[in-house]
């Protein structure tokens, strides 16, 4: 015989809802306020702990870190990690971010939108969009100018280490478009880097010059060297074929420049005559 349950006691239902209350409130609290090294350790595993994000602070969702370049994945051991880290160079302020969701209205899509700034480098704060594809995403960087300082680079190693560069870098984005989809890659839009008041401990001539990278997108990604002003020339092409860069290019000297610039141009690239070769790929 079907015996019928007792009636549940009013304090029973209660405390059931209360511990589902609890429950959502704690896992709304993890997710709200996930401390900022979630984030920054995995931005450096994914960048093969070259970019790294020392002491952070916040949350995953609005934060703040130290800024450093490193030239690759740290040693373990106690000695080799301190001696690798005195190695690295860092943005001398700190960076910040906020990242979450964002509803582009014009695609009527859904983005994860994250902005970055630094006072000594981004006079606007940096947007970037991550929208999902169909086997696939779509990294969207808002048109922007930033300007970021040359010496920064010596942290990640050979050659920047030996080069030791001095001046400013300036960054320009137009349209640029990074996706990923169906395990085919593309870039569109274009990225402009210049190199203002470039100056090397590998020459006496200060600065060398200032010059300009230029990486366009489309179904062949094309990039262009050439110099703005200075006494080292410089000028190449290349594109970005399968995974690997193509670059052909020459350095020379200014006639005034020759004889302060004739050690730099044999670290540059193979000699033929007046000119230094530079290849890549």
């Amino acid at each position: 015989m079907h015996r019928p349950q007792p009636p549940q006691h009013p304090n029973t239902r209660s405390a059931r809802w209360g511990f589902t209350g609890v429950g959502l409130g704690l896992a709304l609290a993890l997710i709200t306020q996930a401390p900022a090294h979630w984030l920054t350790q995995t931005i450096e595993h994914l960048s093969g702990e070259r970019m790294l994000l020392q002491d952070p602070q916040g949350t995953v969702w609005q934060g703040s870190a130290q800024w450093v370049l490193n030239e690759g994945p740290l040693n373990t051991t106690a000695s080799s990690h301190t001696a690798q880290l005195a190695n690295t160079t860092a943005l001398p302020t700190r960076v910040t971010w906020q990242l979450g969701p964002r509803v582009d209205f014009a695609h009527l899509r859904l983005a994860l939108s994250a902005t970055l700034a630094t006072a000594c480098c981004t006079p606007e704060a940096i947007r970037v969009d991550l929208f999902p594809l169909w086997r696939g995403m779509r990294l969207s960087v808002a048109d922007h100018t930033s300007h970021w300082p040359a010496a920064w680079l010596v942290g990640l190693g050979a050659p920047w280490n030996t080069v030791q560069p001095e001046g400013q870098l300036q960054l320009a984005t137009t349209n640029l478009q990074w996706s990923y989809q169906a395990g085919q890659t593309q870039l569109q839009g274009q990225a402009e880097l210049q190199l203002q008041q470039l100056t090397t401990r590998l020459s006496t001539l200060r600065p060398l010059g200032s010059y300009r990278l230029r990486v366009q997108g489309g179904e062949a990604m094309t990039l262009s060297l050439d110099t703005l002003e200075g006494g080292l020339n410089l000028q190449g092409t290349g594109q970005w074929q399968n995974g690997h860069v193509q670059f052909n290019g020459e350095a020379s000297a200014a006639p005034d420049a020759q004889a302060a610039l004739s050690n730099l141009l044999n670290i540059l690239g193979s000699r033929q005559g007046a000119k230094s070769i530079l290849k890549m790929g």
